[in-house]
C-alpha cells in the first residue's frame, strides 16, 4: 500500500473536514424543519427545539394533510412544474437542436440574441407590463410565458453540438429525417444532458412563486409557494389573528406544510442525479 508524504496527508485532513462541515451546515436546516414539525408547541415556543424532536407529535402534519387549501395549491405547484417542465423542455430541445446546426440560417445571430437577454434585461416593471399585456395572468400563460431559460438552452446546443457527425450522416444515409435524427439519435445520446436541464427547470417551476404571485389574481391558481407566503403573512404576521387555540405552534405548522412540499423533490432528485455523473460522449464512436 503507497503511503501518503506529509503535505498531501494534510491537504486530505483539511479537505475532508471541510467537506463535512459544509454537509453538516446543509443538512442542519433540513433536520430542523422536520423537528420543528413534529415537536410540541410547548417546547417550540420555550426554544427547546434544536436539533432532534422534542414532545413529538404529529398535530401539525395532521392538520397540514386535512387542509384544503393546502392541497389546492400542492396540486397547483404540481401542474406547473409537470406541465411547465414538459413545455419548457420541448421548446428548448427543439430551439438547441436548431442552434447546433451550422446550416441554420443566422444562426450566429439568433445564437448573439439569445445570449444578449442574459446579460441585458428591460427590468422589473417593462417585463410585467409585457406579461399582463400578453395576457400571462392565468395557469397557461405562466406556463408558456416562462417557458424557456436561455442558460438552459445553450447548455443543450453545446452538447448536441458535441453529439458525433458521422452517426447522424450514417442515419441520414439511411432515409432519417430531422425529427428521425432528432429523437432516434440526439436524445439518446443526451441523456445526462436532458436530465440535468430537465432538473433546472423543475426546481424553477417547484420553487417559483413571485411572478405568479403578482401577475394571478386568483387564490385558486396561485402555487404552494405562494399559499406558504400568505399563510405566513396572514397569520404569523398577523397580530390580530387568533391562533392561541391551537394544540401546536403555528410555525410548526408551517414548517409541516415544508415538509410535505419538499417530497417530490427529495424522490426525484436522487434519480435524476446518477446521469449527471456520465461521460459526455456516450455512444460516440472512435475514429
Amino acid at each position: 500500500m503507497q503511503r501518503l508524504d506529509k503535505t498531501e496527508l494534510i491537504f486530505k485532513v483539511i479537505a475532508y473536514t471541510l467537506v463535512t462541515l459544509f454537509a453538516i451546515a446543509a443538512l442542519y436546516p433540513f433536520i430542523y424543519t422536520i423537528s420543528a414539525a413534529v415537536s410540541s408547541r410547548s417546547a417550540f415556543d420555550n426554544g427547546l427545539v434544536v436539533l432532534l424532536p422534542v414532545e413529538f407529535q404529529m398535530d401539525a402534519l395532521s392538520g397540514v394533510i386535512t387542509d384544503k387549501g393546502f392541497w389546492i395549491a400542492y396540486t397547483n405547484t404540481l401542474f406547473y412544474t409537470f406541465f411547465g417542465t414538459m413545455f419548457s423542455m420541448a421548446m428548448s430541445i427543439m430551439a438547441a437542436y436548431a442552434l447546433s446546426k451550422s446550416r441554420l440560417v443566422f444562426r450566429s445571430q439568433i445564437n448573439f440574441l439569445i445570449v444578449f437577454t442574459m446579460w441585458f434585461s428591460a427590468g422589473m416593471i417593462p417585463t410585467f407590463l409585457n406579461y399582463k399585456m400578453f395576457g400571462v395572468d392565468f395557469r397557461w400563460g405562466i406556463i408558456w410565458g416562462f417557458g424557456v431559460q436561455a442558460f438552459n438552452v445553450i447548455l443543450l446546443r453545446n452538447y448536441f453540438s458535441g453529439v458525433s457527425k458521422e452517426i447522424e450522416e450514417a442515419a441520414i444515409v439511411d432515409g432519417a429525417n430531422e425529427f428521425q435524427v432528432l429523437f432516434n439519435v440526439y436524445l439518446p445520446m443526451s441523456k445526462s444532458a436532458l436530465a440535468t436541464v430537465t432538473l433546472f427547470y423543475a426546481l424553477s417551476r417547484w420553487n417559483g412563486y413571485f411572478w405568479n404571485m403578482i401577475l394571478v389574481n386568483w387564490n385558486v391558481e396561485h402555487p404552494l409557494q405562494v399559499f406558504l407566503r400568505r399563510y405566513l403573512t396572514e397569520y404569523l404576521m398577523d397580530e390580530n389573528a387568533s391562533l392561541t387555540d391551537l394544540p401546536y405552534s403555528p410555525y410548526s405548522y408551517m414548517y409541516a406544510m415544508i415538509v410535505m412540499s419538499i417530497i417530490p423533490i427529495i424522490i426525484v432528485y436522487p434519480y435524476l442525479q446518477k446521469y449527471f455523473a456520465k461521460g459526455v460522449n456516450v455512444g460516440g464512436v472512435k475514429e
